[in-house]
């Protein structure tokens, strides 16, 4: 990409620096961006308002609560997702004339269950045709299906086992996977994921607080590292 043309770090340090930190959320990250632009929906998205002016009680649930960010002390935007996932496979999607399949499910978020109520599991009339099968299904779905079919998986997982309490089926490790040090959704969890990063990847937990200087943002936000 053009960012990282004759660039002596790697693509990931390089964006993260121009362009900052997809946090809290995606959405949340693209409407700081917006709002620092000074762009009216987004301005009024991070003051708990409808385009209107008036009062919405989603946009003050949602918005309102980051509107500290708004200090352009730390970059936050949603532009690194876009660099280094989807732009990489809009690229391949034009060089091979592939269709991509992919296996999200409309639980994990707000915005791909609205996809899914919206398209179904296959978008094949969009300007990016895509297959998501797995929609509708749910988290114990692909850990009974795991099981039961002695699907491989990767190990930082853990073990799947039925939890004693909700007797529902967990794993021991990591819940979710994607980019080790991305911060979004990190407050939610009272151990987060860079505790346990910081036992399993030392090294990559330093490159991440300290080069990247993520131990600034974590701290000015109260998550607990």
């Amino acid at each position: 990409c053009k960012i990282c043309t004759n660039c002596k770090e790697g693509c990931f340090s390089k964006v993260v620096k121009i362009h900052g930190w997809n946090f809290p959320n995606k959405d949340t990250a693209k409407t700081i961006k917006y709002a620092r632009r000074g762009t009216n929906w987004a301005v009024n998205a991070m003051n708990g308002l409808k385009n209107d002016g008036t009062v919405s009680e989603f946009r003050e649930r949602t918005f309102k609560k980051w509107s500290y960010l708004l200090d352009d002390k730390f970059k936050i935007s949603d532009e690194c997702c876009k660099i280094l996932k989807e732009k990489p496979l809009d690229k391949w999607h034009k060089e091979t004339g592939n269709m991509p399949i992919i296996g999200t499910m409309a639980s994990e978020s707000r915005r791909r269950r609205e996809a899914w109520q919206y398209t179904g599991c296959n978008a094949f009339d969009t300007k990016k045709p895509i297959s998501k099968p797995l929609s509708f299904w749910t988290e114990q779905d692909i850990l009974r299906y795991i099981k039961e079919f002695n699907v491989p998986y990767a190990s930082v997982y853990g073990d799947i086992v039925k939890d004693e309490k909700t007797h529902k089926l967990r794993t021991t490790g990591e819940i979710r996977t994607g980019c080790a040090i991305c911060p979004t959704g990190c407050y939610l969890d009272k151990e987060n994921k860079y505790m346990r990063l910081k036992i399993n990847m030392p090294e990559l937990y330093d490159y991440a607080m300290n080069t990247l200087e993520l131990g600034k943002l974590l701290d000015f936000v109260g998550v607990e590292y």
